[in-house]
């Protein structure tokens, strides 16, 4: 368990583990406040790399990083969940880390998640875990005719480690080239919609949830969020109460997101849960009275959590590598930043390359049907393929 956080006052320095962009964004809210911050990044060109006050290159492996991480900072958190479970534990031993090494360790590994998810009743899809050819072999027989996806036990985002699979695929190949020495295989789930919740638990156990965002995805990575999702009322209250859920029996510290699948059946599943700031919350920056970010500062400050109210309905438009590319480097951000509501958020990466997360827009409107079609704008500016935004069951 975490050791209790007195509150912090501006001045005392915080301590992130990570050095992607959400490192980078927990920066600029933890500098506006006032407090000092060093990212232990695990090797160089970091994103956080000119945002934060100090930053260790240290593998996170290394002693010396270790000691000189806990050296400075007086509460720690991660940006990135795929730290390694001793590192947490030796730092959670020595000061507050929160969300605490146990919450980190449920979601960084699938199995595990998903062994949580069963043993608390939560609702989540069927699976079974791989250990080799035969016992695939004989999980592939049990399949339903829409077949399954096979994971990754650890290190999947995005839609990497992962793999469809049916009840004809050849175990032995699949198995030989799946690289991994444990799986999860789960049902495969006819969607009629996506959607995730932020939640937002101080240490006294105080928690607030987010308006559940509808998410759409292109070619597994995030695409687009829409705020408030464009579901039955009683769906995302559903959502909400299943996220608060988590997140108790977690004894969740900080903000966690938890991502739904919403089954053509009807069913609500727990899909997967991240213990840090998420893709689809990057509209509370622009969108809400208090970001993701500044819930993860407060918390770790040992302060008060901030409203969580929308006040404006937003889509979120994820800007990958791909736009730099089919745009020879040079996106057209005039035409975008004249788009009534739009805020341009650009990353500091240095190297664009398909698939990879460069920045996002959020825009916002009075109604959401403006902000839709200042999104669809934007994506035609950029090249960005259209999506279908359909309502869910249309």
């Amino acid at each position: 368990m975490s050791r209790s956080t007195i509150p912090l006052s501006p001045g005392d320095e915080i301590g992130v583990l990570g050095g992607g962009q959400l490192g980078r964004m927990l920066a600029f809210a933890t500098r506006r406040m006032g407090y000092r911050i060093a990212s232990w990044v695990g090797g160089p060109n970091s994103g956080p790399a000119d945002v934060c006050d100090w930053m260790i290159e240290e593998t996170f492996d290394s002693a010396s990083g270790l000691e000189l991480f806990l050296g400075k900072v007086k509460s720690a958190t991660v940006e990135f969940e795929n730290i390694p479970s001793v590192l947490l534990e030796k730092i959670e031993e020595r000061i507050p880390l929160l969300p605490g090494a146990y919450a980190i360790e449920v979601c960084q590994h699938r199995e595990r998640e998903k062994r949580f998810l069963e043993k608390h009743g939560l609702p989540h899809a069927d699976f079974a875990v791989v250990e080799n050819a035969e016992d695939l072999r004989r999980v592939l027989s049990t399949l339903p005719g829409s077949g399954g996806i096979l994971k990754t036990a650890e290190f999947g985002y995005d839609g990497k480690g992962q793999m469809s699979v049916h009840r004809d695929s050849d175990a032995e190949a699949v198995w030989a080239n799946f690289s991994t020495s444990r799986a999860v295989l789960e049902e495969r789930i006819s969607l009629a919609a996506e959607l995730s919740v932020l939640v937002v638990r101080d240490s006294s156990g105080r928690s607030l949830t987010y308006d559940p965002a509808e998410n759409i995805h292109r070619d597994h990575i995030l695409d687009v969020s829409i705020v408030p999702a464009r579901l039955d009322p009683r769906i995302s209250e559903d959502a909400r109460a299943i996220a608060l859920e988590v997140a108790e029996r977690l004894d969740y510290k900080g903000i966690l997101a938890v991502e739904f699948f919403l089954a053509t059946d009807g069913r609500l599943l727990v899909n997967e849960m991240a213990p840090r700031p998420h893709n689809s919350g990057h509209h509370t920056i622009d969108a809400c009275e208090t970001s993701q970010f500044e819930q993860q500062l407060r918390v770790l400050c040992g302060l008060t959590p901030g409203s969580t109210r929308l006040h404006s309905p937003t889509v979120m438009l994820n800007l990958l590598g791909d736009v730099w590319e089919d745009a020879e480097g040079k996106p057209d951000w005039t035409s975008v930043i004249a788009l009534p509501g739009s805020h341009l958020h650009l990353y500091g990466k240095r190297q664009a390359r398909r698939g990879r997360k460069m920045g996002h827009v959020t825009f916002t409107a009075s109604d959401q049907s403006e902000a839709l079609d200042r999104m669809r704008h934007a994506r035609e500016l950029l090249k960005i393929p259209g999506i279908d935004l359909r309502l869910p069951g249309e």
